[in-house]
């Protein structure tokens, strides 16, 4: 093996060690606000159902961490997809948004939801539970 692979090889190895370090943050808040989307709207179970398994990893101060989350850099592309997530939309603080904002997302949730947007596809790679139906997409599109 040449030189310059070899040493290559090794500045790898111990960068992908290295960074094993990182702090990874942690989205998992201490029951459910007031804030949250369920006492703000009368959302009944099956849609709750709905929103907990496809969105709210993504989507509210509740994640379910994988066994991979504990690897970097998977960890560091999650929390990047998360703080995006939550960005955009956060069913946990939907109560403090403005009613404008509030039916602009809800407006938002099924298009992105019926043109098959959301769940993001590199999602449903790894939770296949997430893949919505035609019956829970027309279920969120009733509701919202």
């Amino acid at each position: 093996m040449n030189k310059i692979l070899k040493r290559f090889l090794i500045v790898g190895l111990v960068a992908l060690v290295g960074i094993q370090f990182i702090p990874a943050d942690v989205n998992k808040q201490e029951g459910i606000p007031a804030t949250d989307i369920r006492y703000v709207y009368k959302v009944p179970d099956n849609v709750m159902n709905i929103l907990e398994t496809s969105c709210y990893d993504c989507h509210s101060n509740f994640t379910n961490y994988p066994w991979y989350s504990q690897v970097q850099p998977f960890r560091l592309i999650m929390d990047y997809h998360i703080k995006e997530g939550q960005e955009e939309l956060n069913f946990s603080e939907f109560g403090n948004y403005s009613e404008r904002r509030k039916r602009n997302k809800l407006r938002a949730i099924t298009e992105q939801v019926r043109e098959r947007k959301m769940p993001l596809s590199s999602y449903l790679l790894l939770h296949p539970e997430a893949v919505l139906s035609k019956k829970q997409i027309g279920e969120l599109n009733d509701l919202f």
